[in-house]
């Protein structure tokens, strides 16, 4: 065993729920709880009646209510000390990209390059180095996601009321998000709103791609030009509905995939932009634009594009 890991001793857990817990899923409930335990075995745990809640059965989709009893099996769990994953680099990106808080959420500008949550291969993501820098928040969860090459605003609810009251604001799409977006080529058209249906695959290799298929969930997005260069275009993407990838698959549907973008651009595209110093994904999350879920204030958050881009940007000659 690595000298930075340790073993938890099993033993069984009878935990009452709280009304920090109220109302969420048992499966999400025991995922938190049992850190590095995969999904799984967690599942089969619940399937085979070794979890009980009031001392009877339920499924992994039962909501929990404030007073249950929950009955936890001994779970073996090797646990890895926190500070020997989340990379430091990572630590001070989140220390200096604070956007907004209060006491029921944050805002952080995510950096490109760290998934949002650790798993499926990956030891740390955003909301890992989250819970490092904050050992004393009890509570802090996803209220949606980025994709790992995707940088920019990102909202970490801090508590289980405000991580519901703010799924009901994306619900009812009352949260209007505006991203940054490189295109590969010059696109002639200054406005179009691409509204073609979503339809999540998994490739031959095992990696989920997105297509668009009638067969899929409706999407719409607006695509604005902000600007036009000798063989790029930078935009700005507006996503009415929040499918996985979907402004990637709208881009490329549009034959101007976005600059850097490996599962839906072309190879030859991106090692050109590669040899001009685009190591990423060209896709920032700039702009934020909500009523807070609690005053009703108006908030715009707003975060600055990584350097690196603006720096690229400056470089790239403007038709």
């Amino acid at each position: 065993m690595n000298s930075e890991e340790k073993t938890v001793t099993p033993q069984v857990q009878l935990v009452e729920i709280t009304e920090e817990h109220s109302d969420q899923r048992l499966d999400n409930f025991l995922i938190a709880r049992l850190k590095g335990v995969p999904k799984s075995r967690i599942y089969r745990i619940v399937r085979k009646g070794e979890v009980r809640v009031n001392k009877g059965r339920v499924d992994v989709k039962y909501r929990l209510i404030t007073g249950d009893i929950v009955r936890i099996p001994p779970v073996r769990v090797a646990e890895r000390s926190e500070e020997s994953y989340v990379p430091q680099g990572l630590q001070a990106a989140l220390q200096q990209g604070i956007l907004f808080e209060d006491e029921g959420f944050l805002i952080v500008n995510k950096p490109a390059g760290y998934a949002v949550h650790g798993g499926s291969g990956v030891s740390s993501g955003i909301i890992e180095g989250l819970r490092l820098l904050r050992p004393d928040a009890h509570f802090l969860e996803l209220v949606h996601r980025l994709d790992k090459d995707t940088s920019g605003c990102l909202i970490i609810a801090k508590k289980r009321s405000a991580l519901k009251l703010l799924h009901e604001l994306f619900r009812d799409n009352h949260i209007h998000k505006t991203y940054l977006a490189l295109l590969a080529g010059q696109w002639a058209r200054k406005k179009l709103v691409v509204t073609a249906p979503l339809l999540k695959n998994i490739s031959k290799g095992g990696e989920r791609v997105v297509v668009i298929s009638q067969a899929g969930k409706e999407a719409e997005t607006l695509f604005r030009r902000l600007k036009i260069f000798g063989d790029s275009t930078l935009v700005e993407a507006s996503p009415k509905t929040g499918r996985t990838h979907q402004i990637r698959v709208h881009a490329a549907s549009l034959g101007h995939p976005i600059v850097g973008d490996e599962r839906y651009g072309r190879d030859e595209i991106n090692r050109g932009f590669k040899d001009r110093g685009y190591k990423r994904m060209f896709l920032h999350a700039e702009k934020l634009k909500f009523q807070h879920p609690v005053t009703g204030a108006p908030l715009t958050i707003l975060a600055p594009l990584p350097q690196q881009l603006e720096d690229l940007l400056k470089h790239e000659e403007q038709v």
